[in-house]
C-alpha cells in the first residue's frame, strides 16, 4: 500500500495549528528556501515553498507526505526530495489553485501518487 502524499506523516512531528510560514526548507542535499504558505486541509495538505534566488523566485508546492521531520526549535522543515526534484516540479500558480478543483493532480502525478 502506498503512502498518502497529501497527509502529514505521524513521524514528521507536525501538530495541527503550527504556523510553518517562514520556516526554512531543507532538501536531502541542502537548503531550498522558505515556506510561503501551508495547508492542513484533509486530503490535500501541502507546503508552498518560495525558493528565493536559488531558482529565480519560483514557488513550488510540496505535498505534506514529502516532509520527513519538522524542527520547531530550529524553524526548519526537512523533506525527502532533492533540490533538483523540487526545482523540476511544476510551478505553483495561486490562481489555478483557487480556481481549478483538479489543480493538485499535476503535483500528485509529479510526486508519484494520483490525487483521490
Amino acid at each position: 500500500m502506498s503512502e498518502d502524499i497529501w497527509g502529514y506523516k505521524p513521524s514528521a512531528g507536525y501538530q495541527k495549528g503550527i504556523d510553518l510560514i517562514g520556516y526554512k526548507v531543507e532538501a536531502t542535499d541542502g537548503s531550498i528556501g522558505k515556506i510561503d504558505k501551508h495547508s492542513e486541509d484533509v486530503g490535500s495538505s501541502h507546503l508552498v515553498v518560495d525558493t528565493g534566488i536559488w531558482i529565480f523566485g519560483k514557488h513550488v508546492l510540496l505535498p505534506a507526505g514529502t516532509i520527513e521531520r519538522i524542527d520547531t526549535a530550529g524553524e526548519t522543515v526537512y523533506v525527502n526530495r532533492t533540490k533538483d526534484q523540487i526545482k523540476d516540479a511544476p510551478e505553483f500558480d495561486e490562481a489555478k489553485y483557487t480556481g481549478e478543483p483538479s489543480y493538485l493532480e499535476q503535483f500528485a502525478r509529479y510526486y508519484g501518487q494520483p490525487h483521490m
